[in-house]
């Protein structure tokens, strides 16, 4: 005679096996719903507790919660259920609050507000301002900076070379050429201290000038490939030089590209002339104020942080042998930037700028009236 409580029987419709199934199998799903489908699918295939326990690795007592529970209220049984806690103590309309004075107001005697200024303002701690504002995504401490180009020929420039980067011409060389002017030899005026286990490395914030140099980079936007030389300045002088230098790198049957910024150097009559007598030179120029536009400019950005900020160099000498010795490393192993954006995406997100300025101007204006 069996005695003890009755096991809950288990029959399962086509739509609920295939919903716990699905829990089994999807990669996705957590661990501990999957188990509770794979124990209720053992349940209803007829195997007892104890049964399903040994296959599941887990108790029998944990095998009858969960036939229970699905009994009792089907596949949502299987969901965790909402754990106790505090109840809530900041209502829907202070954290409005919060929120507007973030946007639209300051607190006396600073440009922006801070989590413990708010938390004073408004009355709750500072923890929970934080949490509201990385809740709506507010940064307060941040800001960043815009420049809008007034070029009467923006949208025919940005077109022409973003049109050179996304479909670049056949039998052709697209290189994005600049000079990096005033790259300092810079000493500190006391040995540097190393980096050691729990600290990181110092340095004396002083520091002693050794002389500068200007570098001329043409960036290969195919390969990553970069060709750079070192000059004492930076005049049409040194730029027609650096242009005999990609001539000679760069096999004679292709044309060459050359995207260029609106310095006075790239258009001087000793560049012009020399240009002149090499006709495959195509030369393509940047709207003003859009250097952005140029990736040459993101690899003096990863030749700075990489080799010029923390580097010692006690001559211009040393400097340059720094400098070279990057360029090395860097056509060593070369990877192109892949540029993504169309032209239009670009205009758009100008137009977007130039839309929200115009707003905010009226607005200002409207409230001096």
């Amino acid at each position: 005679m069996r005695t003890g409580r009755p096991v809950a029987q288990i029959e399962l419709s086509a739509e609920v096996s295939a919903i716990l199934g699905g829990y089994v199998q999807r990669r996705k799903t957590a661990q501990a719903l999957a188990l509770r489908a794979r124990i209720v699918l053992g349940c209803a295939a007829g195997l007892s507790n104890k049964a399903v326990a040994a296959r599941e690795r887990v108790t029998a007592q944990t095998v009858g919660k969960w036939r229970r529970r699905f009994v009792e209220r089907g596949v949502d049984g299987l969901l965790d259920e909402p754990r106790p806690g505090a109840p809530r103590t900041i209502d829907d309309a202070k954290v409005e609050t919060v929120i507007v004075q973030t946007l639209e107001s300051q607190p006396r005697g600073a440009t922006h507000w801070s989590t413990r200024s708010m938390a004073r303002q408004s009355g709750i701690s500072t923890s929970s301002v934080g949490r509201i504002w990385r809740a709506f995504g507010l940064q307060p401490h941040r800001v960043e900076t815009f420049k809008l180009s007034t070029d009467p020929l923006f949208v025919d420039k940005v077109r022409d070379i973003v049109g050179l980067y996304l479909n670049p011409p056949d039998r052709a060389m697209v290189l994005c050429v600049d000079e990096k002017s005033q790259f300092q030899a810079l000493d500190r005026t006391q040995p540097l201290l190393p980096m050691r286990p729990g600290q990181i490395e110092r340095r004396s914030h002083d520091y002693q000038r050794h002389g500068t140099t200007s570098l001329f980079a043409a960036l290969d936007i195919a390969t990553g490939r970069v060709i750079g030389r070192c000059y004492q300045r930076h005049r049409a002088v040194e730029f027609r030089k650096f242009l005999a230098t990609v001539e000679e790198a760069v096999p004679a049957e292709l044309d060459i590209h050359l995207v260029l910024d609106n310095y006075a150097t790239h258009k001087a009559p000793p560049v012009k002339t020399w240009l002149a007598r090499h006709p495959r030179y195509h030369l393509h120029f940047t709207p003003t104020s859009a250097s952005w536009l140029n990736q040459v400019e993101r690899w003096f950005a990863l030749l700075a942080d990489k080799q010029i900020k923390r580097g010692v160099h006690r001559s211009v000498h040393e400097l340059k042998a720094a400098i070279t010795a990057f360029i090395q490393a860097h056509n060593d192993d070369p990877k192109p930037f892949i540029w993504t954006k169309t032209a239009e995406d670009i205009l758009q997100t100008i137009a977007r700028y130039c839309s929200q300025t115009l707003e905010i101007h009226a607005t200002t204006y409207s409230t001096n009236l």
